[in-house]
Parts: C-alpha cells; structure tokens; sequence
C-alpha cells in the first residue's frame, strides 16, 4: 500500500485552518471535534502528548502565571539559575480533578476509536502519578491495553522533603524522585476471527514496525531531555526529544505506509518526527498561539540530524 495520495490527507482538514507541511498536513482544531467528524477507519496510528485539560489550563492559573503571581507549577520557575517552562503538579489534584480526568479520557477514547483503523496503535505520553487512571480510562473508553513504553529520563519532579518541615524530617522525600516517563501502548480491537497477519493485510495496522530485522521494537528507550537546540525552535512546555520521537512514530506504523495522527499536537514535535522518519502524518492543535508556532516549528526540527540516529 503506497502513503495516502494528499488528496485524501487534505479531505482530513475539512473546514479547519490548515498547512501542508512536506507531506503532512497541521490543522487548528479541537480534537474531540475534529476525530469525530473523520470517516471511521481512517488512521492507522495515534501518537500524541495530552495537556490532561485539568487544573494547569484552568483561567485563573493561566493568568496567574502570565502575571507571575504564582499558578500551578509541577516544579519552581526557577532552579539553578535557569528559567522553568510552567507544568502541571498533578499531585496537587483531588479527587474531583481525578474524576475529570477519568472522563476526558473515557470520552477521547471514544472518538479515537471512530477515526482509527482496526488493529492500530496509541501511544499515549503520561506520568508515573497518573498513567494507571489514563490507561484504566482509555480501556473504559474501548481500547486494548498493551503495555507500557518506558522513557528512561531523570526528570526534576518528586524526591522533595516534607513541605514545609524539610528541618524535621532531613531525611524524608514525600514521593520518588522521577526517573522515567511512562507512555500507554493501547490498540483498537482487532475485529473478532482476525489474526495479526489478517490485519496486516487488510488494514495495514496490528502489529508494531521493528527497529531491523533481528532487532524488535523495545518497551524501554533511553533518552535525554529535550535539547537546547530543540527548545530554541519550539518554545512548549512539555516538548519532547526528536530522537525519541522518532523511534515511536516509526514503531507506530508496522508496514511502514498509512497516517499518522497527533490530536494534541502542541508545537508539532510528533509532525517533525514523522517528517523526519519519511512518513505521513496530520496534527490537529484548538490553541492558536502554538497553531502558529507549529507550522514554523516543524520544518526545523525535522531537519535536525542528531548522532544517535
């Protein structure tokens, strides 16, 4: 099966604002809206970043930070010397805030599993505190729960004192240190009687590309941060590496043909790796500030070559 003709790419944007970027397409867009009006069994694989749409995003906490008068931060804004990008502090939510969550992924769930082709893959980012309620959430909403990806990455979240009684309890962390990223592997059920090699056949999906013939596709990756580099192109808060990137989106397609989707598409670093990888890819993005830092983004990382590959 060749790589879906543009035409066909184009039909996905609809009405929407959109870009061709190489052989993709960027779209500005809310995701629930738009998976839902895509004609079912379109893609083959979704790889994406969610922003949760919890407490962080809320209002208040949006205009705090913008006046530097506090806001939900998972760590300080500054450390060692050096700016923090603001990110959630999921620890801080209760358990209200979880039931939000829970619900935003059962119904995402839903509306992924319209657009996705029988048999394809998501690979879902998350974190150590949540990703056992996203998961439990996207197998609620109707998918298979395949297992974890691993990104070995030490990160500056947890292994903090006591708040507030650091003196009294010197050698106490309140939660582990964070050492890795946890990324849900989950699929659309193959349809009952059908073997692996069937889907393959008939809907390209199924299974997972390896990385060479003797070499499979590994659950754990080791990966830095993101690069300064990357950063400089792509100023997002929760912005992930090109290199491991590119590792998924090229697992996320077993035959190595079809579309590849990111929702959540943030400042496009999903896009960039299909690029980068010689794949088709389209990203849908409901906020306009990194809509528009997307499509000048993508090229640039695209074209990043880094020593590892």
């Amino acid at each position: 099966m060749k790589a879906p003709p543009q035409s066909t790419l184009r039909s996905l944007t609809f009405d929407y604002r959109s870009e061709l970027i190489g052989q993709s397409y960027i779209l500005h867009a809310d995701a629930f809206e738009w998976l839902s009006r895509i004609p079912e069994n379109s893609l083959h694989a979704i790889v994406t970043d969610p922003p949760y749409g919890v407490k962080e995003y809320n209002l208040d906490q949006l205009e705090k930070r913008a006046n530097v008068n506090g806001g939900i931060w998972r760590i300080p804004p500054s450390f060692d010397g050096h700016a923090r990008a603001p990110l959630p502090r999921f620890t801080a939510l209760n358990p209200k805030e979880r039931d939000r969550i829970a619900e935003f992924f059962t119904e995402w769930a839903k509306v992924a599993l319209h657009a996705l082709r029988p048999g394809a893959h998501v690979f879902i980012a998350s974190n150590s505190f949540l990703s056992q309620l996203v998961f439990s959430a996207l197998v609620t909403g109707g998918f298979e729960f395949r297992g974890e990806l691993i990104r070995l990455v030490q990160t500056l979240r947890g292994g903090d004192r006591p708040k507030n009684a650091d003196t009294e309890y010197p050698d106490v962390c309140s939660m582990a240190r964070g050492s890795y990223e946890p990324w849900g592997i989950l699929r659309k059920p193959i349809p009952v009687g059908m073997k692996v090699s069937d889907c393959l056949r008939e809907f390209q999906t199924g299974g997972l590309r390896r990385i060479g013939s003797d070499r499979p596709f590994n659950d754990v990756i080791v990966s830095g941060r993101t690069s300064q580099r990357e950063r400089k192109i792509a100023n997002h808060p929760s912005l992930k590496p090109q290199t491991f990137l590119r590792q998924i989106v090229h697992a996320s397609l077993p035959l190595g043909v079809g579309i590849i989707a990111d929702p959540f598409m943030g400042s496009g670093s999903t896009i960039a790796a299909a690029e980068a990888k010689g794949l088709v890819s389209i990203g849908a993005e409901r906020y306009l500030d990194y809509y528009d830092l997307s499509w000048k983004a993508i090229p640039l990382l695209a074209k990043l070559s880094f020593s590892s590959e």
